[in-house]
């Protein structure tokens, strides 16, 4: 059925909402909206799963992997002086 309606600003605010977050057109979700409102519940869209695979990428040759704690550990103690040291009043 084909008919024109009058939404409210706070209605038509609340459907473009819902639009967005279902990732669906104007007349599905006015549609869910309106079976919902009315007490039937719709069937919800089965999505596929998304998988991610994930592969080992390993250090390249040359880096130490213990060295990056070191080099945490300075940068540590870098930011730590300069946040305590007072400058010198002359």
């Amino acid at each position: 059925m084909r008919t024109t309606v009058t939404l409210d600003k706070d209605v038509e605010r609340l459907l473009r909402e819902a639009m967005h977050r279902s990732r669906s057109g104007f007349k599905d979700t006015l549609n869910a909206a309106i079976r919902t409102g009315l007490g039937r519940k719709t069937a919800a869209k089965k999505r596929s799963l998304f998988i991610i695979k994930a592969r080992p990428m390993g250090l390249r040759p040359g880096l130490d992997p213990a060295g990056f704690n070191k080099l945490a550990d300075e940068f540590e103690v870098e930011a730590f002086v300069a946040k305590t040291r007072k400058p010198h009043a002359k």
